[in-house]
């Protein structure tokens, strides 16, 4: 039980460092989807609330991870096309 205390832990502390919009929304869903499957894994072997808790953590973790890098590339983005009014092409046609 104490292992499963530092897991879910580490992946609060984890899904905090990024905060995004896509990072937060990646944290609920992922944090959702991943109880839902691991208390269905869980519930196979007798330890049902074990499995939801562990998936749920991994799941969040994992959402964040995806959302964030969704973030950094929307970011990426919006900076390199900021600079850019519009298409310039200086070659002369004739």
């Amino acid at each position: 039980m104490p292992a499963l205390g530092a897991v879910a832990l580490a992946a609060v502390m984890m899904s905090s460092c990024a905060s995004g919009p896509n990072a937060r929304t990646g944290t609920v869903v992922g944090g959702l989807g991943g109880a839902a499957v691991g208390g269905i894994i869980g519930h196979q072997s007798g330890r049902g609330l074990e499995g939801a808790a562990i998936g749920g953590a991994l799941g969040a973790l994992g959402g964040n991870m995806i959302g964030d890098s969704q973030d950094q590339r929307n970011y990426d983005r919006r900076r390199y096309y900021a600079n850019r009014g519009h298409y310039y092409d200086d070659r002369y046609y004739y």
